[in-house]
């Protein structure tokens, strides 16, 4: 296995892999600049199939593995009773009814699959291109970076890189890490090559993992994942944006001060746009199935003013 970098040598990395000015001083998309729109355009010509798969899990309410805070869902008005005669839903009496209801959830951490947007990491007080983080405040929420600078979505080339399928394991052990050797040997494997303006997803297995163990799946235990030597590989390939099975970094990271690496690094030096928690289980098959390992990607935030990301269901389209 490679050496990974010591900690010195990730700190800096803030400096020698930071995009802040490179797209000018008020730039709020970072690493999205490198998909133009004959990037866009490219990416209808690997529809052939016609065949759409979700990078998602579901959102279920109730206690789930790696949530912050539980999921809610409160029914303001139901169809029960309806059925019944001179019962009243939310349109009177009448023969019209209707449901509705109120959802809550914190969607970063361990278990939804979710967009992080630049202003969700801080690094000696400050954000992607030297933004203050006093610009996330209690009242106002992101007055700069929020989820709002992805409102037109994203579409491009998708590349699916399989570690544990080039390990010829299920799922990879928690001190396999991924290294840029491994997604170098992934790329060779099916015959793909990350450019700018891709989209990288990296499987580790853990999805696997979790849909097998369900709620006794730990997903606070060590975990494989990318490994801080992918930061300079990333960054010199001009990757759009990034998701995984994980939560990207490995955990633990083995370092004391940058203790997740690709989120501080990426997000705060670089403007990476990450993608947490991905399903890629379905992806995997489907990739397997039709021996195609690039796609059409697209994605699109919630437009929630002052959000600091946003759930999400990445599609792959074939």
């Amino acid at each position: 296995m490679p050496v990974p970098p010591k900690e010195e040598v990730v700190l800096n990395w803030f400096d020698e892999l930071s995009n802040w000015g490179r797209w000018g001083d008020d730039d709020r998309l970072g690493t999205l600049n490198h998909l133009t729109p004959e990037k866009r355009v490219a990416s209808s010509t690997l529809v052939k199939e016609g065949i759409s798969v979700s990078c998602s899990w579901d959102i279920k309410t109730g206690q789930q593995p790696g949530a912050t805070v539980e999921s809610q869902r409160y029914m303001l008005s139901t169809g029960l009773g309806l059925d019944q005669e001179g019962r009243k839903g939310l349109f009177g009496a009448g023969r019209a009814g209707a449901a509705q209801e109120y959802i809550g959830m914190v969607f970063h951490g361990l278990d939804v699959t979710h967009l992080d947007s630049l202003a969700h990491l801080f690094w000696d007080g400050k954000m992607y291109n030297g933004v203050s983080s006093a610009m996330v405040s209690d009242r106002q929420g992101a007055l700069h970076h929020d989820v709002l600078a992805v409102q037109d979505g994203v579409t491009t080339r998708g590349i699916f890189l399989d570690i544990p399928r080039l390990r010829g394991v299920d799922v990879l052990d928690a001190d396999d890490h991924i290294f840029p050797e491994d997604l170098e040997a992934a790329e060779k494997a099916v015959g793909v090559t990350v450019e700018p303006g891709d989209v990288l997803l990296v499987r580790t297995g853990e999805g696997g993992a979790r849909m097998v163990e369900k709620k006794a799946y730990n997903a606070n235990k060590p975990r494989s994942g990318y490994q801080a030597a992918c930061l300079p590989w990333l960054h010199e390939r001009g990757v759009a944006m990034i998701g995984s099975d994980v939560a990207q970094d490995v955990t633990p990271s083995g370092y004391k001060t940058v203790s997740m690496p690709i989120h501080m690094v990426g997000i705060v030096a670089m403007g990476l746009w990450l993608i947490d928690n991905c399903q890629l289980e379905d992806l995997a098959a489907t990739c397997e199935r039709l021996g195609r390992w690039e796609f059409q990607f697209v994605l699109a935030p919630i437009r929630f003013q002052g959000v600091t990301g946003s759930p999400v269901n990445p599609l792959a389209i074939f």
